[in-house]
């Protein structure tokens, strides 16, 4: 037992000197002093031979040293040694550095002859070509190994390695192909197409795709490309199209409406309630199960909501009363329960029946999921009603159950905007920090735009006196009171006539005078912010949210150079993609 012990140890503490002296090899390396590394790798080498991570770095050292005669004896020893493909491409590479092309190509060619004799090489010796970035020797070395054996697939590696070379057509063919025939394999692939999708500025890569699944769709009619297709649409956020693709799934295999609803709430999400509603009522009309129906009429209720004028308000709590006598209360119908209960604190004011409505839902046999939903709201309407600290409460109680999933991220936002709203700004951004990486975006970019509200407010003001003001203000808008909001926050431009805080608070003051139909004024606060505070974090949302009122208003002359210019100036800006969209639009680019 004590031998056993002692072994352990040697062994152990063998391990850790050489992870050491590799270590610390490496940091040579990647200081670029080459003498010390080349000793270091010798010494590796010599202790473990077979190494080839150690070989190669070794080899490098003497190529950068411009002791390729040296390099070259190694690699001809391993050729020799092992007799493997790949240390002809080493040797070839040794001497390109030499400017030697014509000895270069012939080893090269080696290599791949190589690759006819003993075909399983192929791996190797591609990805050592890769390696050196001689991408169309790679891609030679997989087509030779195709030749060799059809039963090959490097579909995915020379998808990449056209991706490299800028050839976007054959990288797409490559793509698709590995698409269709490994499936598993997608969720991978459509990772790398869509960052090609977003960075695309030419929209070319995106016509190239979009005809390729197009002409699929055509020639096989299978719904494999028709899914495809709608993803592709999904990423270019133009969902009526998407929805186009996923009814004609439906017909032809109406088994499931998941996609159907997912793609629904990504509408809801991106702001394209026509095409949500449309999709809704499509499950409407489709739909036999109940669960389905209850949840497509709570979302259509919502939209219908976020619309209505006050006028409509008791036309629309009698149709939310009707939905659940024909539906029944219980945790089936829990969406249009909560909706009843917010519509009636926030847009009638009516606090107290609010959290009846959801206290008696709390005696219902609900999930922890449910439950959770339902303290939210419970919190949101103790918050409506200035009970903080009762609001943190719940805020606090689903953040510790729910731990780090999104339910649990956005309470903790909300714990946040609560503090924010009282004025404790410090432990509103010592929570902003941490949510400002968080896993769900949206919570990620709300927590990043009130932190830098703080942050930038504080620096100037060390009282704090304007964003005292300001927060109260927000506040106003938190519980829909938007003409107080409105007077709160033209009263902060006035005193605060040229401090940090004027471009946000006309920010705010345009989307107010929108949401209450005053097109005119709202422009007219986003144009001293665009013309004002070109350098402000807020410039990009200034430009699209006048852009895309005149957009609304169908003048094409006044919205097309508010969207070049986010698409332009504005690259990181999160409306960049929904700028591009609108832009190709009105530019009246062809439709595919």
């Amino acid at each position: 037992m004590k031998k056993a012990f002692f072994l352990f140890c040697s062994l152990f503490f063998s391990l850790l000197v050489w992870s050491q002296s590799e270590q610390l090899a490496q940091n040579y390396m990647d200081r670029g002093e080459f003498e010390k590394a080349q000793i270091a790798y010798e010494e590796l080498l010599k202790a473990q031979p077979g190494n080839f991570n150690f070989f190669q770095k070794t080899i490098e050292c003497y190529q950068q040293l411009q002791q390729f005669a040296k390099a070259e004896n190694a690699i001809q020893d391993r050729i020799d040694k092992y007799k493997q493909g790949n240390y002809l491409v080493e040797l070839g590479y040794n001497y390109q550095l030499q400017k030697n092309t014509e000895k270069a190509k012939k080893y090269y060619e080696q290599a791949l002859e190589k690759i006819k004799k003993v075909p399983n090489e192929v791996y190797l010796i591609a990805n050592t070509f890769e390696k050196k970035a001689l991408v169309d020797y790679a891609l030679q070395a997989y087509q030779t190994g195709l030749s060799v054996q059809p039963n090959f697939n490097f579909n995915y590696q020379m998808a990449v390695l056209y991706g490299q070379k800028g050839d976007t057509e054959s990288m797409i063919e490559m793509y698709l192909l590995e698409s269709y025939k490994t499936p598993q394999n997608i969720v991978p692939i459509q990772f790398q197409l869509s960052r090609f999708i977003q960075e695309d500025s030419k929209e070319i890569f995106n016509e190239t795709l979009k005809k390729a699944l197009l002409i699929r769709i055509q020639k096989t009619q299978d719904i494999f490309w028709n899914e495809y297709l709608s993803w592709f649409y999904v990423q270019m956020k133009e969902y009526g199209k998407a929805f186009i693709q996923q009814k004609a799934i439906y017909k032809r295999n109406p088994e499931s409406f998941s996609n159907i609803v997912n793609l629904a709430q990504l509408a809801i999400e991106e702001k394209d309630t026509e095409t949500a509603k449309e999709i809704f009522n499509f499950i409407l009309v489709n739909t036999k199960d109940l669960d389905l129906q209850i949840k497509c009429n709570a979302y259509l209720m919502e939209l219908k909501i976020s619309k209505a004028a006050p006028q409509e308000y008791p036309a629309i709590l009698q149709e939310i009363n009707t939905l659940l006598k024909q539906f029944g209360e219980s945790p089936y119908t829990l969406s249009l329960l909560k909706l009843k209960a917010h519509f009636v604190t926030f847009n009638l004011k009516d606090a107290e029946k609010g959290k009846a409505i959801l206290k008696n839902v709390l005696e219902m046999p609900i999930n922890r999921d449910q439950t959770a939903e339902v303290k939210m709201e419970l919190a949101d309407m103790l918050l409506f009603e200035e009970k903080f600290n009762q609001a943190l409460i719940y805020y606090s109680q689903i953040e510790s159950d729910a731990n780090n999933s999104p339910i649990g991220q956005e309470a903790n936002l909300k714990i946040a905007k609560t503090s924010y709203y009282k004025g404790d700004f410090k432990w509103a951004n010592h929570q902003l920090e941490v949510l400002k990486s968080a896993s769900t975006q949206l919570i990620a970019n709300d927590a990043l735009d009130l932190f830098l509200l703080i942050s930038d407010n504080t620096v100037e003001d060390s009282t704090q006196v304007a964003l005292k003001k300001f927060s109260r203000a927000d506040y106003l808008l938190f519980q829909d009171k938007k003409q107080d909001a409105l007077a709160a926050f033209q009263a902060i431009l006035k005193e605060n006539k040229g401090d940090a805080i004027e471009p946000v608070t006309l920010l705010r003051i345009g989307k107010i005078y929108e949401t209450l139909g005053d097109t005119a004024s709202a422009l007219a606060n986003y144009k001293q912010i665009v013309d004002n505070f070109k350098e402000c974090i807020y410039i990009d949302e200034a430009l699209f949210f006048s852009a895309e009122i005149y957009f609304q208003l169908n003048d094409a002359v006044m919205a097309q150079p508010l969207y070049e210019d986010i698409i332009t100036n504005h690259e990181d800006s999160i409306y960049y993609v929904l700028a591009q969209k609108k832009y190709r639009k009105l530019r009246g680019d062809k439709e595919i």
